[in-house]
């Protein structure tokens, strides 16, 4: 089938190579220059483990092409995917549909026999109608038939995500675009890939409801971790224990610095906007939002606590940025705000990840950029993980904890990344997250009991 791509974001373009590996003629749409000229000479704008490979070799076969012409990409579809940004508006935090009406507007135009539109970007509810709307009132002789097909692919295994779906979610009512997105999904449903049929706005609401309830997840462990570093029991038990129930299950149960990423936090914000206006407010996704926002300062003042409650003008190194691991990207990283209340205490920070350097990340220029965690590790009275990159895991402990301030050699595992005998044993004063049989206040739950 003949696919345009509108948009070589994230989404846009890992949805594009896998269309094309599936043997469909693809051509990704994007206007800007510089990112058009990386791709068409093989260089991969964002950090997504296997994409450049399959990128080129799809690009060598003639089946993904790069340009700029939305007219020649739409007029030679059978589908047009709108797969442009949704952030979240300044100083609301709904979602900014610009990008998606001026899409709609700018294929409207060369849209010829039918053809299935589908909005692949996150969106909320009744922008389907609206882009409808738009298509109708812009071009009156169109025929098309305006789709939701939300994407549900986690950054640094969207391809795996993308071959091998938990499910499909297509939203429309119509049996010739049934038919046209059965053929675009041909080869994962061949495979047996779950494709189910609804409503357009059902299809909307199915991906906002997806992430908050994946976001209060996360939330849910997180303060019970604080309850167990209180009570003296193991989040990591009570994680494995829960997931255990297969009505619960285990993904999503590690204690951390709280949720980030480019959908989580925009998509949870949306979505309790769009129920308010709806006269439906969400209030347990409204709370998870909030103690979400609270968590990561709450990490900084738990590193703060542990290196005795002051470090004005002492070092602190910061082991990974990314807001998860196999990502360089930054958006809403918990990273973020643990620095800024860090810099605000008078802490010196140096970081290192594995993705991100100094030039990339203009929100960060206090800090200094080391070019390995050894570096990181010098001089500094602690030692605090962020992001559970696996390079961390083979790190030579002993050695790590000898580049430290030998007055104070704290390491603050967020990700609960080690084994604490081994960090003991190495030389660290050793703080994890929700492992409060570590080292327990008897004394407050004494307290807390009466």
């Amino acid at each position: 089938m003949h696919i345009a791509m509108i948009g070589a974001g994230y989404v846009g373009l890992v949805s594009a190579t896998c269309f094309a590996d599936f043997g469909h003629d693809v051509v990704c749409v994007d206007k800007d220059p510089n990112r058009l000229n990386a791709l068409r000479n093989g260089k991969i704008p964002i950090y997504e483990p296997g994409l450049e490979d399959l990128v080129k070799s799809n690009a060598d076969a003639s089946r993904l092409r790069f340009g700029d012409d939305v007219g020649a990409a739409t007029r030679d579809a059978d589908i047009v995917f709108l797969a442009v940004g949704t952030p979240s508006r300044h100083g609301d935090g709904y979602a900014d549909l610009t990008y998606v009406y001026e899409a709609a507007r700018e294929i409207a135009p060369h849209l010829s026999g039918f053809t299935v539109v589908v909005t692949k970007s996150t969106v909320p509810v009744g922008t389907g109608d609206e882009v409808e709307r738009i298509i109708a009132d812009t071009n009156p002789a169109a025929e098309c038939a305006v789709v939701s097909n939300p994407e549900f692919l986690r950054e640094g295994s969207a391809i795996e995500d993308f071959r091998k779906p938990d499910r499909i979610i297509v939203g429309t009512d119509d049996d010739r675009a049934k038919s046209i997105m059965g053929q675009v999904y041909g080869a994962l449903c061949a495979g047996n890939a779950p494709i189910l049929f609804v409503g357009r706005r059902t299809a909307e609401l199915t991906k906002y409801a997806s992430n908050a309830f994946l976001a209060m997840k996360i939330t849910f462990i997180n303060e019970m971790a604080d309850l167990c570093e209180r009570v003296g029991a193991d989040v990591l038990s009570v994680a494995r224990g829960m997931g255990m129930d297969e009505r619960i299950g285990d993904r999503f149960l590690q204690a951390g610095p709280g949720y980030g990423g480019s959908c989580f936090p925009k998509d949870s914000t949306a979505l309790t906007n769009m129920a308010q206006d709806s006269d439906s407010p969400l209030r347990l996704v409204e709370t998870t939002v909030a103690i979400n926002d609270q968590r990561r300062r709450a990490m900084a003042r738990k590193v703060i606590r542990a290196c005795g409650g002051r470090v004005r003008g002492r070092r602190i190194g910061i082991l990974g940025l990314t807001f998860k691991p196999d990502t360089d990207d930054m958006r809403e990283a918990p990273s973020i705000p643990i620095i800024r209340t860090l810099l605000d205490a008078g802490a010196v920070i140096r970081a290192y990840d594995p993705a991100v350097i100094a030039a990339t990340h203009h929100t960060l220029r206090e800090i200094e950029f080391c070019d390995d965690p050894y570096a990181v590790a010098e001089d500094a009275i602690a030692l605090t993980v962020i992001t559970d990159w696996d390079e961390f895991r083979s790190l030579d402990l002993e050695r790590l904890c000898r580049q430290m301030d030998p007055a104070s050699t704290v390491l603050v595992d967020l990700r609960n990344m080690f084994n604490p005998e081994q960090a003991t044993e190495a030389g660290f004063a050793y703080e994890a997250v929700g492992r409060g049989n570590l080292g327990w206040d008897r004394t407050a739950v004494k307290h807390a009991a009466e």
